[in-house]
């Protein structure tokens, strides 16, 4: 009984200071990585930064045929696009909510932000919105936006994280629309059907190897200390 207590002592000792320094960890990691408006880069008036890439998620091709294409957009018509990435939402905030401040904090008087149209995605859960200026908004409608920002910039994201396939599609349909062309319109969305079977997929198959490596690494971590111990105390 005397022993079993010993060994109880030593894996708390054990244990216990792991699980602090897991939990510190968490509390300093989630507030640090969340973004608040407040963080984003001001924009002088003229600036034609038309990426801010903070999820870090677009190659520097993507980036160079995006800015080319809303470049051009901007000389030709007076247009501007901005598109955001993220990677995590401060505590209470929606990606509307986001970027509707975003857009009141970079354009603050109507005149400003007039030709001006900004995209939104937050990488942590894959949402997007979009916001609109008034002159912008006589070609580029609101359902149109909406469908950009939950079709054409969505599908590619929802079938296997393309984010570079995704804003290059963004860009290619708002870009004509901000031009004056027919909107080419929202992809298709292609349903992949499932013939269900009796042998267990590969995901299956690793989750339940993954399952079994942490069982075996649990059960090892939580023996080996108690034969150690026993081992000195025979010793």
């Amino acid at each position: 009984m005397q022993l079993f207590k010993h060994s109880r002592t030593f894996l708390l000792q054990l244990i216990l200071p792991i699980f602090s320094v897991i939990l510190a960890t968490q509390l300093w990691a989630t507030p640090a990585i969340a973004t608040g408006v407040y963080q984003m880069p001001d924009l002088s008036p003229g600036d034609r930064t038309w990426i801010i890439d903070d999820g870090d998620i677009l190659s520097r091709v993507t980036k160079g045929r995006i800015n080319n294409a809303i470049s051009k957009l901007a000389d030709d018509t007076g247009n501007g696009i901005r598109f955001v990435t993220i990677r995590r939402l401060d505590y209470g905030e929606t990606v509307q909510s986001f970027v509707d401040q975003l857009f009141e904090k970079w354009f603050p008087t109507p005149e400003a932000g007039a030709n001006q149209t900004v995209l939104l995605l937050d990488i942590l859960t894959n949402n997007s919105a979009i916001h609109t200026g008034e002159t912008a908004n006589t070609l580029l409608s609101n359902e149109i936006a909406e469908s950009v920002a939950n079709e054409t910039l969505q599908v590619p994201i929802r079938d296997g994280n393309r984010y570079n396939e995704a804003f290059v599609d963004a860009t290619d349909r708002l870009v004509a629309v901000l031009s004056g062309q027919t909107d080419p319109g929202a992809p298709e969305v292609k349903e992949n059907i499932r013939v269900e079977g009796t042998f267990k997929t590969a995901e299956e198959t690793d989750d339940q190897t993954s399952t079994i490596v942490v069982v075996v690494i649990l059960v090892i971590a939580t023996v080996a200390p108690m034969a150690t111990y026993f081992y000195f105390q025979r010793s």
